[in-house]
């Protein structure tokens, strides 16, 4: 089979789908992998270390035309007035982030042209698929980052210091949710020196945040079930939703740092932080918003920018683990690998679109497929 790799067009994308490596293990198992001239440079990957790895290295039309294309964002209109799911070949294979709801014209455009999309955000949340769960690779890479953006930004130090000139107090840092990202989150500040809090409306990760050495905070909140089968947090009502408000609000009075990780699958980022929660702030506090692209955490949030408020930066940067394109490029890329590898089957690409995971990651397929 032709596995075609394009280059990523999104402004802030600098990750690659396949790296030589996996690109390698694709060749040795008798496949031909087209690599697009460029789409590992953003990564540092030059195209010498391709053709080196067995790949071929061709124009954007030799990568999209094959069977098989391998992306990390869904397909997006290009400046010309085309659309990239006008590129793939009719009846292909897309393996790439999708999240259909965020763009219902791209998902037509796509059933249009009888396009099998795996979509990686779509990898169950089961033992056997955790090797495959891009997701989790990302948002771990994007939960550190975002206590390093944080630190680009805040004016103190992180640890605690005993000097000639006094003693400097560690930086508190707030962490609002507890899922990979959070952890990450945790780990990181910890790392830093910082002392930390975190909060999750799933009691079940209080022993998560201990074990990497954060405060669990808590509210009295009557017994919900806040936790989908999946294992990601679900929406829990609005007198909940205003307990964690006025939660936040009391203890950002002495937070220097917090990191909002908290989402609800298929629906707007719940608002924890309110515009009373970031006056409570002092000058100088940073709120790191992970959640901004899907509406932010916090009642200022912009998504894509920094917004200064009072002393009191909120940095609503999206796509967080591009920035770290070298690891999220080679943890992706070994995410789709392991996917594909799994459907590949005994003879040949004849994927199985009743088994488990194959299932669940098909989410958009021809007609009657």
């Amino acid at each position: 089979m032709r596995i075609g790799v394009p280059r990523e067009t999104r402004a802030d994308e600098r990750r690659v789908a396949a790296t030589p490596e996996t690109a390698r293990k694709f060749i040795d198992r008798g496949h031909t992998v087209i690599v697009e001239a460029g789409a590992g440079l953003a990564s540092s990957i030059p195209d010498a270390d391709y053709v080196a790895a067995g790949a071929e290295v061709a124009g954007p039309q030799d990568a999209w035309s094959a069977e098989l294309v391998l992306k990390v964002q869904r397909p997006a209109p290009l400046a010309d007035g085309r659309h990239e799911a006008e590129l793939l070949r009719e009846g292909a294979w897309l393996t790439s982030f999708l999240y259909p709801g965020e763009d219902a014209d791209c998902v037509e455009r796509l059933r249009a042209r009888k396009i099998t999309v795996l979509a990686m955000e779509a990898v169950p949340r089961i033992a056997r698929a955790q090797k495959m769960d891009a997701l989790s690779s990302m948002a771990n890479i994007a939960g550190y980052r975002a206590v390093l953006e944080a630190m680009n930004v805040f004016p103190k130090f992180m640890p605690l210091l005993m000097t000639a000139a006094g003693t400097v107090p560690p930086a508190q840092v707030l962490v609002i949710g507890v899922g990979v990202a959070g952890l990450s989150a945790i780990a990181t500040a910890k790392r830093m020196g910082a002392q930390v809090k975190a909060f999750d409306v799933r009691a079940a990760v209080r022993d998560q945040v201990k074990s990497v050495g954060a405060e669990f905070l808590t509210i009295e909140m009557p017994a919900v079930d806040a936790e989908d089968k999946g294992g990601y947090a679900k929406d829990v009502g609005a007198e909940i939703l205003r307990r964690e408000q006025e939660l936040f609000a009391e203890v950002c009075r002495s937070t220097d740092i917090v990191i909002s990780t908290a989402l609800i699958a298929g629906k707007t980022a719940p608002l924890l932080l309110t515009e009373v929660a970031v006056a409570n702030l002092k000058p100088g506090s940073v709120v790191v918003d992970l959640a901004a692209e899907q509406g932010g955490n916090c009642a200022l949030t912009r998504a894509g920018e920094r917004v200064d408020v009072n002393g009191v930066s909120i940095l609503g940067y999206t796509n967080l683990s591009s920035r770290m394109p070298q690891d999220a490029s080679r943890l992706y890329a070994r995410n789709v690998l392991n996917l594909l590898v799994h459907m590949h089957g005994k003879e040949g690409w004849k994927p199985d679109l009743n088994e488990e995971i194959t299932k669940a990651v098909a989410i958009v397929r021809p007609e009657g497929s």
